[in-house]
């Protein structure tokens, strides 16, 4: 294998340190392999629902043989996208609320850490409790009950977390979900063989999975974890492989449901756990931070400075980031584990644990978490860690490219950092915003991708058009990797932003992209945008605000779009979601929704022409706003 062939990357270091001094397989050699694709996968018109297929309908063929045309066959296929990737998230915050209903009750022996957020959500909730850990009781058991509600059940803290002109919005379009959970169920039945054919009912369908996705699985997963692990604090922290000390045990844990490591992050930091790495010879232990749980980590990075090493970057860098040798360990949760990693940990000799049976990898041990074994199983893991290093330090080459990534980038932005950075209220961003000083605000979030360009190329380009345009970034998720090790996330990148934000960017000692930590806190810019929107009494559509997720990867990034387009907001991708072979899905999403949310979506592969059509918008709402 040449490891010169490899797809582009933004990350200039990165590809440096891959062709010269990776040998293994990676995503990176893989992508070319794969540059063919199915055109009839690319539009969504192939159906393998039953055993008459697969049926692939063309203009000479337009009707499956159970006469579903390209209509209905792209909704089903979007809507079971959808549907998994709502999932995905439910099942992150299930846990969530599970493990803290658990820490009120005894059973995970872990801390509440975020007094405030708690206190916060009791009184929006109208709980009680005696204390803290019975209000953490009280909290979980209403978060589950939403979820485990039948369908005709409306989920009760939809009308308490959502802004009262969404809420009234959704009301009238009658996609308030019920039962998170029986959403999803049902979306599976309504997508089997010959059922709805109705492509504008699964659209819709799709949608409240969105809502469903977008309050619990993203907003609520957050302050959850913000209860349990510790709130944002806004900091300078280290990123790029150069976090990464051979002189540590390294493990690194991948996925996105941070509030399984909340005991094995406090047995890390124990003396007798010290004392074990000691022995072996090593200083101590380190969690690198790769994929979102990383970017977790990092949001929460004041509270865990001693452990946390840093982020080293997103899900396709974490392939090169094992291959340096410098990883001991690798304990997996969720997705972003991708499986190219299995061959390399055999390779490099790195243990592997999985803590949840739904990222079970092939070569992997599964450890399945319980919150009242936790203690348990941080020992098992600290002590399997322990092991690995003693076994494969002398037996493997390490080489870490110490001038990969940044010292200097700001980390740990919220809804509630970032308004306390602004002196408690969002009113100086309204003011640089009625003064064009900021002339809008655009989300870059979600995946990274190598097909965009290549990794990161896209959301890259695409951030550095938008400041230019004096267009603020908020990013959240795996681009915020990118964004990050490409310079754009320290205050240098200032630089880079138009006359106007540059100013604004020096004068508050800020870079232009904020980073709000992982792809869950997308549910945090939700949180900035309603309050927004409240303080100038308008809805979320009438804001200069606009939303892309140029290189989006999976599923649940088409249940974040599927939330970003119910909330009202543009939404541009780089890729199409593989719905172009319909003429009503691809209307519906791109022109009728504007008249029915207020969001649509777009469609531009190319980075300027992406970019100016994001400042139209956003200069047409500053406009009707009379800014």
């Amino acid at each position: 294998m040449n490891p010169c062939q490899m797809c582009k990357t933004a990350d200039l270091k990165l590809a440096e340190f891959m062709k010269k001094s990776v040998r293994v397989e990676t995503a990176f050699q893989r992508e070319p392999k794969q540059a063919v694709k199915c055109g009839f996968g690319l539009q969504g018109v192939c159906c393998r629902l039953c055993a008459n297929g697969p049926c692939r309908v063309t203009p000479d063929s337009p009707r499956g043989v159970c006469g579903a045309d390209s209509d209905t066959i792209v909704a089903r296929n979007f809507l079971r996208a959808v549907a998994a990737g709502a999932a995905c998230y439910l099942h992150i915050v299930e846990n969530t609320a599970r493990n803290l209903k658990e820490l009120g009750l005894g059973n995970y022996k872990t801390e509440i850490k975020g007094e405030t957020t708690l206190d916060e959500l009791v009184k929006k909730f109208d709980l009680k409790g005696e204390d803290s850990k019975h209000k953490a009781v009280a909290l979980a058991d209403r978060v589950l009950a939403d979820l485990y509600k039948p369908r005709y059940q409306e989920m009760e803290l939809v009308k308490k977390m959502a802004l009262p002109a969404r809420y009234e919005n959704w009301q009238k379009l009658a996609i308030l979900p019920g039962g998170a959970k029986s959403e999803v169920f049902d979306a599976l039945i309504k997508t089997s063989t010959n059922l709805s054919s109705d492509p504008v009912d699964m659209l819709l369908h799709a949608l409240r999975l969105g809502i469903a996705t977008g309050l619990y699985g993203l907003t609520l997963s957050n302050k959850l974890n913000d209860i349990m692990l510790g709130e944002a604090k806004i900091r300078p922290a280290r990123v790029g492989f150069r976090v990464v000390d051979p002189d540590y045990i390294n493990i690194m844990p991948t996925g996105h449901q941070h509030s399984l490591f909340a005991v094995l992050q406090e047995r890390l930091l124990s003396p007798e756990v010290k004392e074990k790495a000691q022995a072996a010879g090593a200083k101590g232990f380190k969690l690198i931070g790769c994929t979102c749980v990383g970017q977790d980590y990092q949001l929460r990075g004041e509270h865990y400075q001693e452990i946390y090493a840093g982020h080293a970057g997103n899900n396709f860098t974490s392939e090169a980031l094992l291959a340096t040798g410098g990883i001991d360990q690798i304990v997996s949760e969720f997705n972003c584990t991708i499986p190219g990693l299995e061959p390399i940990a055999s390779e490099f000799m790195v243990d592997q644990v999985c803590i949840d049976d739904v990222a079970k990898k092939a070569n992997a041990d599964q450890l399945q978490f319980d919150p009242a074994r936790a203690t348990e199983l941080a020992d098992e893991i600290i002590d399997r860690a322990v092991n690995s290093y003693q076994q494969r330090r002398d037996q493997v080459e390490i080489q870490i490219p110490v001038e990969h990534g940044y010292d200097d980038v700001i980390t740990g932005v919220s809804e509630n950092s970032l308004k306390k950075f602004l002196g408690g209220t969002y009113q100086p961003l309204i003011d640089l915003l009625a003064s064009g000083k900021i002339k809008g605000v655009a989300g870059v979030v979600g995946c990274s991708n190598l097909t965009a360009k290549g990794h990161d190329v896209f959301t890259v380009e695409l951030t550095k058009e938008l400041i230019k345009r004096d267009i603020l970034v908020l990013s959240a998720g795996c681009t915020t990797g990118g964004l990050e090790n490409c310079g754009l996330v320290s205050p240098g990148a200032a630089e880079l932003a138009g006359d106007n934000l540059r100013a604004v960017c020096e004068n508050l000692g800020i870079p232009p992209v904020l980073n709000f930590g992982p792809c869950l806190a997308i549910g945090r810019l939700e949180l900035v945008v309603s309050e927004l929107a409240e303080m100038l009494q308008v809805d979320i559509p009438q804001l200069p605000v606009v939303l892309s997720a140029p290189q989006w990867l999976e599923e649940q990034a088409l249940a974040d779009g599927a939330f970003g387009l119910a909330l009202g907001l543009p939404l541009h991708l780089a890729l199409p979601p593989f719905v172009s072979g319909s003429k009503v899905v691809t209307k519906t999403l791109m022109d009728d929704l504007k008249g029915l949310t207020g969001g649509r979506l777009l469609v531009e592969g190319d980075v300027t022409a992406a970019a100016q059509e994001l400042e139209k918008i956003i200069i047409e709402r500053r406009q009707a706003l009379g800014l």
